[in-house]
């Protein structure tokens, strides 16, 4: 509760009108962490990257919308709600050791949750309490940000690092940095992947997985800015923030000698701007609208079925080519 609170005090200063706690926020066990990406590189064994992967376990290589249903193709999902069969990813980070070694950072629960690794996903109406939005239709997918990039410019807005506890208010704002943090983080760093909220109305996919959605024309989707004409049904926003145990590493004898920050995306990526996020979406029948409709709390949802978390922990696939995703060991 406390992150949310937060989140909403944060835009209230901003001059927001903010409906408190009326957004959908859970956490998604991990499903899977392998070199898998069936919306960049569809049909490929292993895709160029590592990727953290949560959600139903029908996820695989291939994905086509035009004959696969995640909600018919899984038989359970990692996620809060039973009726979310979507899938949702990002890159991995991994800790760079001054031996040249590479070791994954293991994510933790956000507050308020409990999951194994995974991730926290949002699924937020607008903040002014009455303005509705569209839900995801079958098939729709999208990415955001880019797994090439590694400078500022080009990066897509509301994708940002922030260096546990120090900050506060909303993702992206006060001293949330688009790259990696430079020092120590005492508590972790959690990353924060923010999709677009505007949709042509048309297209659930374009070849780039990008041109069908876009941002609000004037203001911020948290200002209820208007659409695009080109782009005019308005979606939830939808967010992921994880949780990178990066104080494990918090030992400068293993940190690179002259001092430069070691944490490095699966893309190979030092900076931190190639941070990006997949989504598919799989939810059952007209549940997420229903949901959207209602304005749920939360993790609290009457028109949702919650499951345990002890059954979406057990919700896992095996890797479909066996590899050490960990990394090796340093002394």
């Amino acid at each position: 509760m406390l992150v949310i609170n937060t989140l909403a005090w944060a835009l209230i200063a901003q001059g927001v009108s903010v409906s408190a706690q009326q957004m959908i926020r859970f956490g998604c066990s991990q499903l899977i962490v392998t070199r898998l990406d069936p919306l960049v590189n569809p049909g490929v064994a292993q895709s160029p990257h590592v990727h953290q992967i949560v959600g139903g376990n029908s996820f695989n290589a291939s994905m086509d919308p035009a004959n696969h249903d995640l909600v018919k193709g899984s038989t359970c999902t990692s996620c809060t709600f039973a009726e979310d069969f979507s899938n949702y990813w990002t890159a991995v980070l991994y800790f760079k050791a001054r031996n040249g070694t590479y070791k994954r950072v293991k994510q933790f629960p956000n507050a308020g949750l409990r999951t194994d690794g995974g991730m926290t996903v949002y699924y937020i109406p607008p903040y002014d309490g009455k303005t509705t939005v569209t839900a995801f239709k079958p098939g729709f997918r999208m990415l955001v940000g880019d797994a090439g990039l590694n400078v500022a410019k080009g990066q897509q807005r509301q994708l940002c690092h922030r260096c546990m506890p120090d900050g506060g208010g909303a993702p992206c704002t006060g001293k949330d940095t688009q790259s990696l943090p430079s020092g120590f983080c005492a508590s972790g760093i959690r990353t924060t992947i923010t999709f677009p909220t505007c949709w042509d109305g048309k297209n659930t996919d374009s070849p780039d997985h990008k041109s069908h959605v876009a941002y609000p024309a004037t203001g911020t989707f948290e200002s209820t800015g208007s659409c695009p004409s080109t782009h005019p049904i308005r979606l939830p926003q939808l967010m992921y923030e994880v949780m990178w145990d990066t104080a494990a590493f918090n030992d400068k004898s293993i940190w690179p000698e002259d001092g430069s920050q070691p944490f490095v995306w699966s893309t190979g990526d030092a900076t931190g701007y190639s941070q990006h996020g997949d989504y598919v979406f799989g939810w059952k029948g007209d549940s997420l609208q229903k949901a959207l409709d209602i304005r749920c709390a939360n993790a609290v949802c009457k028109a949702l079925r919650t499951q345990s978390s002890e059954d979406a922990v057990k919700c896992t696939l095996p890797q479909n080519i066996k590899e050490d995703v960990d990394g090796c060991e340093f002394p």
